[in-house]
């Protein structure tokens, strides 16, 4: 069985979503998880000045309050599957280059790997992703070649990549992310309960 997982690093139902979906396929042997390129924000500057609660205030034109209510809620739900979020050390920016380091991780099979690490960075150890050190530190830590990571990061490599998965997830009409893809047949937006993909996995193996 293959799932299929359109997601942004800097997306954060994005990763409760995935502890859920991991949970609800610990037990299982026979399945495959791909994830594919999904930016949030392509407007998004390469790093956004000032705390998270202004950004959002500004970006979805809500009170600093209101922000500082969504983070609060955020924060809990990611706590709920052991997600230590720090917004408060979160550095903010566009997802581009790490999306096409990304890709290029996936070519070499390490983009599974890469996407979660990349998350934690963020999320958790307040790690900027547009910073070159960082990201080949994390491309060499799972094993891919320093040289070619600098060269992917120097260039516009895996640019096409990244417009690929996107342009899929226009063609099946995904609005927002984490959108799962499973065996071809089911279609499940956001960060659903363990519970609902537990059921879409059942139906699925009914039907064998």
């Amino acid at each position: 069985m293959k799932i299929e997982v359109w997601s942004d690093f800097v997306c954060p139902f994005c990763y409760i979503g995935k502890r859920h979906l991991e949970a609800a396929i610990k037990e299982r042997t026979d399945v495959e998880i791909e994830f594919h390129s999904y930016e949030l924000d392509p407007t998004a500057p390469e790093k956004v000045e000032g705390n998270m609660e202004d950004y959002f205030a500004d970006h979805k034109g809500m009170s600093v309050e209101q922000a500082h209510s969504m983070i609060q809620q955020v924060t809990q739900m990611a706590n709920n599957v052991d997600l230590d979020y720090h917004y408060e050390a979160i550095q903010h920016g566009n997802t581009l280059k790490p999306h096409r380091l990304f890709q290029y991780a996936k070519e070499h099979g390490k983009g599974n790997e890469f996407m979660e690490l990349a998350k934690k960075a963020y999320f958790i150890e307040g790690k900027w992703l547009n910073d070159d050190d960082f990201l080949v530190h994390l491309a060499t830590s799972i094993g891919l070649d320093e040289t070619k990571v600098k060269d992917v990061l120097s260039s516009e490599a895996y640019l096409d990549a990244v417009r690929l998965d996107q342009a899929k997830a226009a063609e099946i009409g995904v609005q927002g992310v984490p959108f799962f893809v499973i065996d071809e047949q089911y279609g499940i937006s956001g960060a659903q309960p363990i519970e609902v993909f537990e059921q879409v996995l059942a139906e699925i193996d009914a039907k064998k």
